[in-house]
């Protein structure tokens, strides 16, 4: 049985559905996307995903003509029609679909396209062994806290990791180690949780905020700032947050064993508090 879809204002079988080659997504990565977790038939955050696509497509000067209500009764409504128990849901919007020019278009709607995916999140298999992660050149644009459909970089990075046996890369930029290719990065030392700061060089995860709001519950400090790649290889323990991966441990970086390779008690920890949080629904806004 085939995936509903939704394609700007229609849900229908993924066979039937089809975008204008004309779309300016397809043809200048002109659009945003967001990721949405689902966890027991529940949404994750998911306010606070809509309100970043809110923030990346004010950034681009992409007016939305759906509210938040009506987004988020997308999302429902699709859960409803696939039966989605865990997974998530994929929503894009780009500027619309006219002749090909570089200047933004006048009078053409936006295009939305949103689709599940079924996934494995709460019980992952890489949860219990952690994952592997390779380093590779920050090669993408400056405004990456833009959450712009244009992923060749990522890509490419990801592609890399692939074809080392790795689940994730980190990129690095200045010697420092800016984000995952579809991840936040951190490492730990002792009780202190280490993360960039938010600037236009990473993209502000949603995961990430969620993380900082168990601190005083998981009884961690936070240090907010950059760091090298050979700190992180001397780090105690290393993880990502992402809508996807959630919590994941990093028991490797290049060939190097991080916490003698296995999964470290602080990120456990907060992987636990996390798929708590999901399990909710989440709370943030």
């Amino acid at each position: 049985m085939s995936r509903i879809v939704y394609v700007n204002g229609s849900y229908l079988p993924e066979e039937e559905a089809t975008v204008s080659i004309f779309d300016r997504g397809f043809i200048f990565g002109d659009g945003i996307y967001e990721v949405s977790a689902v966890i027991a038939g529940k949404l994750v955050d998911c306010e606070a995903h809509l309100a970043r696509l809110e923030r990346s497509c004010g950034e681009i000067r992409l007016s939305l003509p759906w509210s938040k209500e009506e987004l988020v009764a997308i999302h429902e409504e699709l859960i409803r029609r696939n039966a989605l128990d865990e997974g998530s849901i994929y929503l894009q919007v780009s500027r619309g679909a006219c002749d090909r020019d570089f200047p933004f278009p006048k009078d053409v709607k936006p295009t939305l396209v949103m689709f599940t995916q079924a996934r494995n999140f709460v019980n992952a298999p890489a949860a219990k062994t952690g994952i592997k992660v390779v380093s590779t050149p920050d090669l993408r644009w400056a405004r990456r806290d833009i959450k712009s459909v244009n992923l060749l970089a990522p890509v490419l990075a990801k592609q890399i990791a692939a074809e080392a046996g790795a689940q994730e890369a980190w990129m690095v930029e200045d010697g420092v180690v800016t984000e995952g290719a579809s991840s936040t990065a951190w490492i730990v030392k002792g009780k202190t949780l280490i993360s960039r700061p938010l600037s236009h060089k990473v993209l502000p995860g949603i995961t990430r905020k969620a993380v900082l709001a168990f601190l005083a519950e998981s009884d961690f400090s936070f240090e907010e700032r950059e760091f090298t790649l050979d700190e992180a290889l001397d780090a105690e323990e290393a993880f990502i947050t992402s809508a996807t991966s959630m919590v994941m441990p990093v028991t490797s970086i290049d060939g190097h064993s991080i916490h003698n390779g296995a999964p470290g008690p602080a990120t456990l920890r907060l992987r636990e508090l996390y798929i708590a949080h999901a399990r909710q629904g989440g709370a943030l806004g």
